[in-house]
């Protein structure tokens, strides 16, 4: 029988293949067993996934379904597919329970399960489903003459410039309730720049308005909450942020230990509180930040130092968060950036390409999943 200690990650997402990828260059394999747990066999890599889903793209949907098989290094951890339900916490450590019954026990966890989307980036959790969810949108949106995307923040703006790259004549109408596009997070003259960016592409903007379809589904005809009538519509499609998929914290830790947003309080070493050997990072942490690939990634690297350190009876480092930025798709050819430095710096669809837009940032993630 092993007297290994498991160091437990859940969630193979941007923070948790991170922490998984550092972890296994550090830890002492003699005393420790990592282990990554996953739904799905592979990850895959969001930030390409609106423009799988507008139109077959074979390529490059093997590109951003990448497995973990080479995520550690020298082979040093273990990957199980299945998904965590509950866990159990003690001081000395706990364990977790998979859907299918079996039990990991842990002497460290790590919280990185990722978020729960509503639309096109809400993937099913097992291959079958994620299949039948690209062709079911694909489907939806070449029988489509006029689509409504509920939402303008992130995924409505780059939605709506995939959509115009494949389908120029179509009419693509984004809903937002707010009076800018983005959230506050960013200055007014950013989002009227996203705005005007968009409407170029022929992409159509009602502000400060919602439509009360809480599905991806195809309609005759729509009204705002607002009363504006959009008779010739035919799909809407969800576009709105994602919630943390945290219930199963709050069972195992109480109501406590999530903020009123469902977030997992940490502390600033990203461990939560009362409980040291459970960390927590990605979209699910409570930190004034957005959620954002690069800060998840962030997230893992820091929670891996801090587990070596924490083993070691070291200093455990302290998150400092990171500079507020954000790179928008518009189409393969264009869209903005942003960088909350000195006065904010605002780049255009040179810089966007040049960075993302046609890329997706692809060869970073396949660097992150031992593809390069």
């Amino acid at each position: 029988m092993s007297t290994k200690k498991n160091i437990v990650i859940v969630g193979g997402g941007s923070a948790g293949a991170n922490a998984a990828k550092a972890l296994s260059r550090t830890l002492d394999t003699s005393k420790y067993q990592l282990i990554l747990i996953n739904p799905l066999p592979y990850r895959i890599w969001l930030v390409a996934t609106l423009r799988l889903v507008v139109s077959p793209q074979e390529e490059l949907k093997k590109d951003i379904t990448l497995p973990y098989d080479k995520v550690f290094v020298n082979g040093n951890g273990k990957f199980v597919e299945g998904k965590v339900i509950s866990f159990k916490a003690g001081k000395e450590g706990g364990s977790v329970t998979l859907e299918s019954g079996e039990e990991i026990d842990y002497h460290i966890l790590v919280l990185s399960q990722g978020a729960t989307w509503s639309g096109p980036p809400g993937f099913p959790q097992t291959d079958s489903g994620v299949k039948e969810h690209i062709s079911h949108l694909q489907s939806l949106f070449s029988k489509a003459k006029d689509i409504v995307l509920v939402g303008g923040g992130a995924v409505g703006l780059e939605l709506a410039g995939e959509l115009k790259d494949v389908y120029p004549d179509k009419k693509v109408t984004i809903v937002h309730g707010d009076k800018y596009l983005l959230n506050p997070s960013y200055p007014d003259k950013v989002r009227k720049s996203a705005e005007k960016s968009i409407r170029a592409r022929g992409v159509e903007v009602i502000l400060d308005d919602f439509v009360d379809v809480s599905e991806t589904k195809e309609v005759e005809g729509v009204t705002t909450r607002g009363g504006k009538e959009l008779k010739s519509a035919d799909l809407v499609v969800q576009s709105r942020g994602p919630r943390p998929n945290t219930e199963f914290v709050a069972a195992a830790l109480g109501e406590d230990s999530l903020s009123p947003l469902g977030l997992i309080r940490v502390k600033p070493t990203l461990q939560l509180k009362d409980h040291d050997n459970i960390f927590a990072a990605g979209d699910v942490i409570d930190w004034n930040e957005q959620k954002q690939a690069a800060k998840s990634s962030g997230h893992g690297l820091l929670v891996a130092a801090n587990i070596q350190a924490l083993l070691n009876k070291g200093a455990l480092k302290p998150y400092k968060g990171a500079t507020e930025m954000i790179v928008l798709t518009n189409g393969k050819d264009g869209g903005l950036a942003f960088f909350n430095i000195l006065w904010g710096i605002t780049l255009g669809n040179w810089f966007a390409k040049l960075v993302k837009s046609k890329t997706l940032l692809v060869p970073l993630y396949k660097g992150e999943q031992g593809y390069a």
